[in-house]
């Protein structure tokens, strides 16, 4: 009897250790649910590595959305009615057609960033500073000052990843060519960008070229989901995960030096060194 119930007592003791290791997992699990930019709860963060969450390895440095620490700095402070009318200008001297002057406004971005808060607000003034810069250089150049809503020459470009269309089915009667203040680009990213944003980009990718604020939030959740992690590498790393593949290893280096010129004015326009000296990709 005595060993029986020494057999039991184990057993329960197994079975205890057990249900504690479930709710130990399920906990774990729970505050490693996967995240886009704009998809966990109301009080949690999404992660530089993809994972939502509510303590200072979620909501701190690099953070991607969602409830994110914040520095208190206020974006519409540097991008003034004049900087935004600036870049503009100087599209419209170049190009008068520049469909873009009756697309993009500076109301629209700020708007639109009410979806991505972290944006410009994360580290010290000096960085939210150097990103704003980042982000509109790539603008700058991505739109030829703001004039372009729409890759030129784009008869011919389906960008349809088929390695990916399981995940992200291309439509054969949509095209998925650059669009948007960033150049949105490739099935994948429109389907993502639209998950994220609340608009089919797989049946409708032509949304961003059409609707001012989704063509800037598409262009913020890229920024945000591939670009902010990366600032602290340098100028150089944004390149890379922009437009790498085509312009990085000498391949386009009159592009690369374009934007990385933008910066550096837009650093000096914003009165903030450029920070890590790896400008070039």
């Amino acid at each position: 009897m005595a060993s029986l119930k020494a057999q039991n007592n184990v057993t329960l003791t197994l079975l205890l250790l057990g249900i504690i290791g479930l709710l130990g997992l399920s906990k774990t699990c729970k505050a490693q649910t996967p995240c886009g930019s704009s998809t966990c709860a109301a009080n949690e963060c999404c992660s530089k590595s993809g994972f939502c969450g509510t303590d200072e390895a979620y909501c701190g440095a690099d953070c991607r959305g969602g409830a994110c620490s914040t520095n208190g700095f206020s974006v519409g402070d540097i991008v003034t009615p004049e900087f935004f009318s600036d870049i503009l200008n100087n599209g419209i001297a170049n190009n008068q057609a520049c469909p873009g002057q009756s697309f993009y406004s500076r109301d629209i971005f700020l708007e639109a960033l009410n979806s991505y808060p972290p944006f410009g607000k994360s580290g010290s003034v000096d960085d939210s500073k150097r990103e704003i810069a980042a982000f509109f250089a790539h603008v700058t150049h991505e739109t030829g000052s703001l004039c372009f809503i729409e890759e030129t020459d784009n008869q011919a470009k389906v960008y349809c990843d088929e390695e990916r269309a399981a995940e992200y089915p291309c439509n054969p009667s949509k095209r998925y060519y650059g669009r948007g203040p960033l150049q949105l680009t490739w099935n994948y990213n429109y389907g993502a960008a639209g998950k994220a944003n609340g608009f089919n980009g797989l049946e409708f990718p032509e949304t961003v070229a059409t609707d001012p604020l989704t063509s800037f939030k598409a262009s913020l959740w890229y920024w945000m989901d591939n670009v902010h992690s990366v600032l602290d590498q340098g100028f150089g790393e944004t390149i890379r995960k922009i437009n790498g593949d085509r312009e990085c290893g000498g391949k386009e280096p009159e592009k690369v030096q374009s934007r990385i010129q933008f910066y550096q004015n837009y650093c000096q326009r914003f009165n903030v060194d450029v920070g890590n000296p790896n400008l070039s990709c």
